[in-house]
């Protein structure tokens, strides 16, 4: 029958032709019975596991084959019970060096110790589990749940809370209305309770969301036909991701995959029709009403047997089960068998619909990136955008689900009822889980692999990181395929994360597992995979041709594989609907969409650039000078007396003057006094205080939950500083050399400097990464500890980056960058030149004129150094010559322009401090006072800051002379060698007096 499915045309009407086809159930059966297996056609076609699931070849019906009895095939986290490490006084996590009391079943954590900042290396065993955890000496087989899909905890026997299966997240089920309705629909069915599978009317409404995701992706080709629309990467094939966000929470942060438009459109439907706000509802199918639940922190158990989350008892379920009262779309009551009406896709499923259509014509009116990117997010939603780069938003999940974590201790030991800061200001219940959908080919990138490796070293250490990774296996990266067992083997090999899989053809068996996953991961903070196989149909995206690397027969075999196909079959074969009223709600739905795509077609693009590039990097200058005067305020009123006892009673400003890392350090434990949800870490920062002692005493006065190691990977420091920005943190991680931090620019400029962006300042993740770089190291050198390669940093559109180079600047500018990134989100690397750390003198040995006083709190204001503003130092009669320069240059040049002094020659030294952006007006007016302008840059001549320099003095209409005088373009050698590739004081004096020649 769909032998010939070349087009997408032609896969509409072969589909078509399919839903016709469907033989007429043998008798009707009410909508609001559960789903028989029996029901199922994919757990028909699935065939039998390989002999050895880990290198056998996956079956040709799903790539997540069950394994063999006994064999796990991964390395899991530990046979003992669990591990919940205990918090500080602050209620943060941090590993545990002793055993404590595991939460009781429902999960809510007894309160911990007073205080156990000292406790810091990773636990040796798991501590005691409740009884109703207890493992038994022997894992029992894990076979298959439903249609093929299994549950394969790795080298473990399955905990899955009892009763959980088949609960939306872990609670008992919700309602879900029917006949396409979604929120606003006239008919609800009865909830699916804890231990149940869908019943007819939510898996109706399931095929419904997964109708509305395919006739999106026909109208995003059709769209592009005519040139009106821009993006054409579809979901077709893996419409089984539907039943993923039904077995989720609303609430629960989603960071997903370009191919999650089902998912999308349920996480809409559910937000339509969910509880007031503050409430955290159910998941399940949308248009879902809450059962029995009335916080955001209930059990299973509690949500089966009506209870509050504090205990109290609630409407909850009638004993039956059933939720609100069963009415129909079209007015059938309960019982009458009829088949819902064709009314087409309610408004929850219609508004996803828009906002896709939105982004696929690049709208001013779409939601979440104004037209900027078409991606899959909304603030309301909790669904954070993530661009197209291959796995790079995986790290921040991480970072986000340990964030949530810490928050949701944090809250336990104040009020009791806390959540982390969500986006725009809201919250997301202590409770949550975090997803993150990714493609079968990502498992392969070095950021997905950060990611699993950051998830299970954690976990590994006592850490919990309630993530659940969904990777969507098509078989496919484009057109290079995915060797066969390879994604599964990969999957399952990850140590601390434990393995679920499912047919996503299957819907309601891919609900099944994915309801028991995400309990698993709720209760207890820890993290899973969920491999869903799935197929590709209509291409990787419009212009792909399929048929340049897969045969006729191969794109037919995935076609008859189609998931919203088996939905259909499915509801037929149960006797809920005929595969004509299948086909008169799937034409409705396709006539809906159309219409909504001719209506979005004309709504306004953007047009200014400002328009474009407003939410980029919103800049508040005033409110952030006003947050460091309330912060000096504090420190020398309120916050005196905590002050006095963190500096043990000598603070910096009576200490003398200090060296540029002294007073770093000082400006670090002030800020950490005063931002309570400040965290300081990396490699090396907390027991050893830093390779070069700037967070030398920061863990004791602050504890090992606010400043801590981390695992040596580059990608997941900044993976964990984007998760906790986005949770509401305010996340200083350490790059310990700037040539490392190359290995990881793509957290920078693909998932931190976008956020904004791509929505529009709805999310945002503050952050301040404090880098060690810069040249002129003695006795170290190598291009790793020497690397003047800053380029890269300064290309990223938003990114502030912050050079102190004096003592006395270094603290205010580290000030206004976390004021900035507390205010408006800003995103700044505050690149420290080691060469400058312990630098005492400047022009003669023993004279100290490189230390610098530390600003007592009440002149922090009038000391405050606003992002892109330059410091100037006048040297002699300073009206001969300007010296535009930063770092380690500012300290040659003042050493140059005392040489030239003597010469009788006048000097002014601009410290740019801010190389992102460039202090231009400063430039303007300190170059124009001469009208002669070196330029010393000690980046390389070629991409060095000193060409940023000259173009904005050109663009300025600067007729004056200028030179530059640069590093060659060279990596930084060994020893005395690198001296014959970095700028030197007596170029930089020679390039004055040639250019005072002219």
């Amino acid at each position: 029958m769909l032998s010939d499915v070349t087009t997408p045309q032609d896969l509409d009407e072969r589909f078509r032709e399919a839903l016709a086809a469907l033989a007429a159930p043998p008798q009707r059966r009410d909508l609001g019975d559960p789903v028989p297996e029996t029901a199922n056609p994919a757990a028909d076609r699935a065939e039998p596991a390989p002999t050895d699931a880990r290198v056998g070849a996956m079956p040709t019906d799903t790539r997540a084959a069950a394994p063999p009895a006994g064999d796990h095939g991964a390395t899991a986290p530990a046979d003992g019970p669990e591990v919940i490490p205990p918090a500080d006084a602050r209620g943060a996590i941090v590993p545990a060096n002793a055993r404590e009391t595991a939460p009781p079943a429902n999960a809510r954590e007894t309160a911990p110790p007073a205080d156990t900042r000292a406790a810091e290396s990773p636990v040796d065993a798991r501590e005691a589990a409740p009884p109703s955890e207890a493992r038994p000496a022997t894992a029992p087989s894990v076979g298959p749940v439903e249609g093929g899909s299994t549950v394969v905890p790795p080298g473990a026997p399955s905990t899955v809370d009892p009763g959980a299966s088949g609960s939306a997240g872990g609670r008992a089920g919700p309602a879900a209305t029917v006949g396409g309705a979604g929120p606003t629909g006239d008919g609800t069915a009865p909830a699916a309770t804890a231990g149940a599978g869908l019943t007819g009317a939510q898996a109706l409404d399931l095929f419904d969301a997964q109708i509305v995701s395919r006739q999106l992706d026909l109208a995003g080709r059709w769209l592009r036909s005519f040139g009106e629309g821009f993006y054409t990467v579809g979901s077709a094939g893996h419409e089984g991701n539907a039943a993923v966000a039904a077995a989720l929470r609303p609430t629960d942060p989603a960071l997903l995959h370009y191919r999650s438009g089902a998912f999308y459109c349920v996480r809409a439907a559910q937000v339509g029709t969910g509880p007031a706000a503050g409430e955290d509802g159910p998941g399940g199918p949308p248009g879902a009403a809450a059962t029995g639940h009335t916080g955001s922190g209930g059990t299973p158990e509690e949500a089966a047997a009506g209870r509050t989350e504090a205990g109290v008892p609630g409407e909850g379920p009638t004993p039956d089960g059933a939720g609100p009262a069963d009415r129909r779309a079209g007015g059938a009551q309960p019982g009458e068998g009829d088949a819902p009406a064709a009314t087409g896709a309610g408004a929850g499923y219609l508004d996803a619909a828009r906002d896709v259509l939105r982004g696929m014509v690049a709208s001013a009116r779409e939601p979440i990136a104004g037209g900027r990117h078409k991606v899959f997010g909304r603030a309301d939603l909790s669904v954070v955008p993530t661009t197209a780069t291959i796995a790079s938003h995986l790290p921040r999940a991480v970072g986000l689900g340990l964030a949530l974590e810490r928050l949701r201790r944090l809250d336990g030991t104040t009020t009791g009822d806390g959540a982390g800061t969500g986006p725009a200001g809201g919250s997301w219940p202590p409770d949550a889980i975090v997803v993150c959908s990714f493609g079968d080919a990502s498992v392969n990138h070095a950021t997905a692999t950060a990611a699993f490796n950051t998830a299970g070293w954690c976990d590994h250490t006592g850490l919990r990181v309630p993530v659940l990774f969904v990777c969507e296996d098509n078989g496919l990266g484009i057109s290079v395929r995915s060797p066969q067992g390879w994604v599964e083997q990969t999957l399952r090999s990850r140590p601390g994360l434990r393995y679920f899989a499912a047919d996503g053809g299957d819907l309601v068996g891919t609900y099944r597992v994915a309801a028991e996953a995400a309990a698993w991961v709720r209760r207890h903070r820890r993290p899973a995979v969920l491999h869903l196989s799935t197929v590709r149909l209509m291409g990787h995206a419009g212009a792909d041709t399929e048929a340049a690397y897969r045969s006729a027969a191969e794109i037919a075999a995935d076609a008859e594989r189609d998931p919203v196909l088996a939905t259909a079959r499915m509801l037929v074969s149960a006797g809920f609907v005929t595969g004509e009223d299948l086909l008169a709600r799937y034409d409705e739905v396709g006539w809906q969409v159309r219409r909504l795509a001719e209506e979005v077609i004309g709504e306004p693009k953007l047009d200014e650039p400002a328009e474009v590039v407003a939410p980029l990097a919103p800049r508040r200058p005033a409110r952030v000078s006003r947050l460091v005067a309330d912060a000096a305020a504090r420190a020398a009123g309120p916050g005196a007396a905590a002050r006095a006892e963190a500096f043990g009673g000598k603070p910096p400003e009576l200490a003398g003057p200090l060296t540029l890392a002294q007073s770093i350090n000082a400006a670090l434990t002030d800020a950490m006094l005063d931002h309570p949800q400040m965290a300081v870490f990396g490699e090396d920062v907390a027991a050893k205080g830093g390779l070069y002692g700037v967070t030398k005493g920061l863990r004791d006065r602050f504890g090992p939950a606010r400043v801590f190691d981390t695992l040596l990977d580059e990608t997941s420091v900044l993976g964990l500083g984007l998760g906790a920005g986005l949770a509401g943190m305010l996340p200083v991680p350490e790059i310990q050399y700037l040539a490392y931090l190359h290995n990881a620019e793509d957290q920078l400029r693909g998932e931190a400097a976008t956020l904004q962006f791509f929505s529009q300042g709805a999310f945002r993740n503050p952050m301040v990464v404090r880098v060690a770089g810069l040249a002129y190291q003695e006795g170290l050198g190598g291009h790793f500890r020497n690397d003047n390669a800053v380029a890269v940093l300064r290309d990223v559109p938003g990114l502030v980056v912050a050079v102190p180079a004096r003592p006395d600047d270094a603290a205010p500018m580290l000030r206004t960058c976390l004021a900035s990134a507390t205010v408006d989100g800003t995103v700044c690397v505050f690149l420290e030149p080691i060469a400058l750390y312990h630098t005492r003198d400047l022009y003669t040995d023993g004279d100290g004129e490189w230390l610098g006083e530390y600003a007592e709190p009440g002149a922090w204001p009038a000391g405050h150094a606003p992002i892109g503003r330059a410091r100037v130092y006048g040297v002699g009669s300073a009206e001969d010559v300007t010296i535009v320069t930063f770092g380690n240059g500012v300290r040659m040049s003042l050493r140059a322009a005392s040489t030239l002094a003597d010469e009788g020659i006048g000097t002014r030294v601009v410290d740019l401090r801010w190389l992102a952006p460039l202090p231009v007006a400063d430039l303007i007016r300190e170059a124009s006072a001469t009208g002669r302008v070196l330029v010393v840059d000690e980046t390389r001549r070629t991409g060095g800051v000193g060409e940023g320099v000259l173009a904005a003095l050109v663009d300025a209409g600067y007729v004056g002379a200028a030179r530059r005088v640069a590093a060659i373009d060279s990596f930084v050698p060994l020893g005395p060698a690198a001296r014959r590739v970095l700028v030197s004081e007596d170029a930089i004096t020679q390039g004055a007096r040639t250019l005072l020649a002219r």
